[in-house]
């Protein structure tokens, strides 16, 4: 009797042991923990809040369980997915572009695990319904775009434009992701961005012409613009030099004033002082321009006044005694040259 006492005893401690792990589960710092007794919702445990992580009891399954999210921030990629681009020009369809992008987000807070499961019914719910509505959304903003906005050699265009293709597909339109995700999903989107673009086959021979016709007007334009500098630099020079001949000119006429100035005042002062000498200075300069060039022959007589003025010069100074200088006489009569 005792025996039987006793393994019930031992038993029903067992039972209570097994039926306390069973109850007994934990809530980590790194998640959410949903709560529900028959599929109904009881409660969400915050593993951030102090006071809801750790220990906790339920009661056994199948009347309460739980389920474990992850509240960290998470990310998938999207598929690749070729998108069309618009020619702006012609109002039609451009290129083809292969466009791989990423998805960061998270569930909102722990009011929000319940809509989040109700609406998507877990992690890979919610990346099905986010891939489906971003690749819908991103394939009608790349639409609106060219060629030249995701694939140029613009320094900075690029980053530019997929920075305003990210805010648009977050914010953008009547219903913005970012609300709607978080008011019908309870799930906060983070951020979304394109990994890469990639050129099909079928493009990259225009995606290498639009690079050479790119580099080709940069050619041009840096050509053009060293064209026009020297050009400056020539009109520069060429005015300089203008200024510098004006002004050269202007000292030689200056100066050639100033010369024949005191030339006349050094001939005024020669002819005052021996007017005689003076205009037999001036004949000589005469003859000498006359027969200077070696190619000019007179024949003359003896008796002209060209020989009484080579043979009788003026005296510029007097004689030394007061007595006049006998004239030369030739002794015989001739010809001249």
């Amino acid at each position: 009797m005792h025996r039987k006492i006793l393994i019930s005893l031992v038993f029903g401690l067992l039972a209570a042991l097994v039926i306390s792990a069973l109850s007994a589960f934990t809530v980590d710092r790194t998640e959410f923990v949903y709560l529900t007794q028959f599929g109904r919702h009881v409660a969400t445990y915050d593993g951030a809040d102090d006071a809801q992580a750790g220990l906790h009891f339920r009661l056994p399954w199948p009347i309460q369980s739980v389920q474990r999210f992850d509240r960290r921030l998470q990310y998938f990629d999207l598929p690749g997915a070729e998108l069309l681009t618009r020619d702006a020009k012609r109002n039609t369809i451009d290129k083809t572009l292969t466009i791989d992008a990423y998805v960061c987000w998270r569930i909102a807070d722990a009011p929000a695990v319940d809509r989040f499961i109700r609406s998507v019914g877990g992690i890979d719910g919610a990346r099905s319904v986010l891939g489906q509505r971003l690749n819908s959304e991103l394939g009608a903003a790349v639409g609106k775009m060219e060629l030249d906005e995701l694939v140029s050699t613009e320094p900075g265009r690029v980053d530019d434009k997929r920075e305003e293709l990210r805010k648009q597909l977050l914010e953008g339109g009547s219903h913005p992701l970012r609300q709607t995700a978080l008011e019908e999903w309870g799930v906060e989107v983070v951020d979304v961005r394109l990994r890469r673009t990639n050129h099909p086959p079928a493009v990259r021979q225009a995606i290498f012409d639009r690079i050479i016709s790119e580099r080709e007007k940069k050619s041009a334009d840096y050509r053009s613009e060293g064209e026009r500098l020297a050009a400056d630099i020539k009109s520069a020079s060429d005015r300089k030099v203008s200024e510098l001949r004006t002004g050269a000119e202007a000292d030689a006429v200056r100066l050639r004033g100033q010369a024949d100035a005191a030339a006349d005042r050094i001939r005024a002062d020669a002819a005052r002082q021996d007017p005689q000498f003076y205009t037999f200075l001036k004949k000589l300069e005469d003859y000498q321009r006359i027969l200077g060039d070696n190619k000019s022959t007179l024949l003359l007589s003896t008796h002209r006044e060209m020989f009484d003025t080579l043979f009788n010069p003026p005296n510029p100074s007097g004689p030394p005694s007061g007595r006049p200088i006998p004239p030369i006489n030739p002794t015989a009569k001739g010809e001249g040259k």
